[in-house]
């Protein structure tokens, strides 16, 4: 049989309706290029086909998608699929369409209504659709056709028990619900998160379809969580895809609108450097006054044999259970070899609690106990007024502790000590169970609570200034004006 060209298949799809409505239904790519094609302009791209390729995939029950400002996935994810889903294979009877606000939402839809009202071809071919009253406004369409609905929310609004008839959202498109100021903090993005998860994806059931689309904004943002729990496997039929204008290789991989090393110089001009980075290139940048960077952090995956000396626990202790109170925090750590040979590695036993004394006294012991094997490890806590009751405390139970005065440096300049260290790779973090220390490490400044932090340095600090060997640790040179005070 001989080969047809492309532009022969197009000539057909454009000449035989019958032949058009039997590949639109089973391809949202040619659905797309037949009906949208106004939006085309130059030659589509691979990494566009690709997330065409996601959409028709019914194994994909979540897609998670960054791509470079102006690629085209608002459109291709947030546009066309909701409409190929209902009017497709896929048959889908409720999409719901999620913004951070009502009204990028509400222009998401408008969006889609204006396509169902003004594209001659998608009317002719698929329509009518027709406008129903009190159905067809700026937050609800309904396609009576297809016995189909396609709604909105924003950004913590409730959306569980939701239905169209007896339908539950079965696609549920998610777009842009985090911003810069909304990442910012931890509680900010726990907050956007667990509505995502604990409101969002249970509206729907087993067989919903989730999309999440946006840009890289922070490394402990809904997406970057997301990502995590997908290459964990902890989400069934998820897929995480991110498109860098440019790719690790070089490619750019939009050729046909960026043909040229000039055209990209111009579109780096338009922006200045930061932009560029986090929206083309989809790089998570650091705040100008961030003391520990991310990219400085160094993982293990398990303990060393040898060279083991001891291990310590520091804790910052705040007693009460207020929700705005303090949390009170403990952070461990195993010391190895000497010199500059000599490496803290960070154990993940942290506590970060809310905790009245009798409380914080068992969960302080038990984690002492634990760590060493069934025997105590010393325990160092902040002396400061009523703190020093809950050394004396310890001490009498058995466990090993010591009262540590800080001094007179304040918190930004005992975490700005350790980053010697931490940039050395001489402070090793595990690859789990210490999140939220370096949440609050990386975000110190900004987070809500930096506990966890103030137990690190204080931990970090006395192996640091350990008598059986201070100076050959290589950093009392490094900052001797801070521990010649102590």
């Amino acid at each position: 049989m001989k080969k047809l060209t492309t532009e022969k298949i197009i000539n057909k799809l454009l000449t035989d309706r019958l032949v058009r409505l039997a590949t639109v239904k089973e391809s949202h790519y040619w659905f797309f290029y037949l009906y949208m094609n106004h939006y085309v302009t130059v030659e589509t791209a691979m990494f566009q086909r690709e997330m065409f390729s996601l959409t028709e995939d019914t194994k994909n029950k979540m897609m998670v998608v960054v791509a470079f400002r102006g690629s085209a996935k608002s459109t291709i994810m947030g546009l066309s699929y909701p409409l190929w889903a209902i009017m497709g294979k896929l048959e889908k009877k409720y999409v719901l369409l999620i913004s951070q606000t009502q009204a990028k939402a509400q222009t998401m839809l408008q969006s889609i209504k204006s396509e169902l009202e003004k594209n001659q071809l998608l009317k002719g071919d698929l329509g009518p659709f027709k406008e129903e009253p009190n159905q067809w406004g700026s937050q609800t369409l309904v396609l009576t056709k297809f016995n189909a609905r396609i709604a909105t929310a924003s950004v913590e609004q409730s959306v569980r028990g939701t239905r169209h008839n007896q339908y539950r959202p079965d696609l549920i498109v998610v777009d842009d619900i985090e911003d810069l100021q909304s990442v910012k903090t931890k509680e900010g993005r726990d907050k956007s998160f667990n509505w995502l998860m604990g409101e969002v994806l249970p509206a729907g059931d087993m067989n919903t379809v989730v999309v999440v689309i946006g840009n890289l904004l922070h490394q402990d943002s809904v997406i970057k969580r997301l990502e995590a729990k997908i290459n964990d496997n902890k989400i069934r039929g998820g897929v995480y895809k991110a498109y860098p204008l440019i790719n690790e290789d070089g490619v750019v991989l939009w050729p046909s609108r960026y043909p040229t090393y000039e055209s990209i110089e111009d579109l780096k001009n338009t922006y200045d450097a930061v932009t560029f980075n986090r929206e083309f290139m989809l790089k998570i940048l650091p705040a100008e006054d961030q003391v520990v960077r991310e990219e400085w952090l160094q993982y293990y995956d398990s303990l060393p044999p040898d060279n083991y000396r001891y291990e310590k626990m520091g804790v910052d202790l705040a007693i009460s259970t207020k929700t705005t109170a303090d949390y009170t925090a403990a952070v461990s750590a195993r010391v190895y070899g000497y010199d500059k040979d000599m490496k803290i590695y960070i154990l993940p036993n942290l506590i970060n609690k809310r905790m009245e004394f009798p409380e914080a006294i068992e969960n302080i012991k038990l984690s002492s106990s634990v760590i060493g094997g069934g025997k105590p490890i010393e325990i160092l806590v902040e002396e400061v007024a009523y703190q020093s009751a809950f050394t004396q405390q310890l001490k009498s139970d058995g466990y090993p502790s010591k009262g540590v005065k800080i001094g007179g440096y304040d918190k930004l300049s005992r975490l700005s000590m350790t980053t010697y260290l931490i940039k050395s790779g001489r402070i090793l973090f595990p690859k789990n169970g210490a999140e939220e220390l370096i949440s609050q490490m990386v975000g110190f400044g900004i987070e809500k609570h930096d506990d966890l932090v103030d137990a690190f340095t204080l931990l970090i600090n006395e192996i640091i200034l350990d008598k059986r060997r201070p100076a050959s640790f290589g950093i009392w040179e490094h900052n001797k004006e801070y521990y010649g005070m102590r």
